[in-house]
């Protein structure tokens, strides 16, 4: 998968079935997500879980990764999108979302859900996702439980 010009020339994106735990771990952690790094043991059993994970590596070492959860026929849902620091601004998370909808490329609902950042909602959308609050065609709502979470 294609990276924008300037990126690594080593780094390569593609299925990541064999992370190890450290690399994983010190992704997360880089990222802040320390809901997922307190109990190393469940993210990994949440990434073994997973219909498909895309990695990009940078050598041997993880630098980015993707998880996606999907019957493989009628819904995709991409979670965890998730690159090193010292890696973003390569175009690393967008070759890591088109690997996966490369991979999922015939299922018809692909979802995700994100924060309210505008330049998280940009990059979304310059992926082809549409917010379900400005569809005109279909009303669509989008409902969630999340545990732990105040929802008003």
């Amino acid at each position: 998968m294609p990276v924008r010009s300037g990126a690594r020339p080593h780094i390569t994106i593609g299925p990541g079935p064999d992370l190890r735990r450290s690399d994983v771990v010190a992704l997360y952690e880089a990222a802040g997500w320390s809901g997922y790094t307190r109990d190393p043991a469940t993210l990994e059993e949440a990434l073994e879980n997973s219909t498909y994970v895309a990695a990009a590596r940078d050598g041997d070492t993880v630098v980015g990764l993707a998880r996606c959860i999907s019957d493989d026929v009628s819904v995709l849902y991409i979670q965890d999108i998730l690159v090193l620091p010292d890696h973003r601004r390569l175009g690393l998370g967008r070759a890591l979302v088109l690997d996966c909808l490369t991979r999922f490329s015939h299922v018809r609902q692909k979802l995700l859900l994100t924060d309210d950042r505008p330049e998280q909602l940009a990059f979304y959308e310059s992926l082809g996702f549409r917010n379900t609050r400005d569809l005109k065609v279909t009303c669509l709502n989008a409902f969630v439980m999340i545990e732990g979470a105040e929802l008003s």
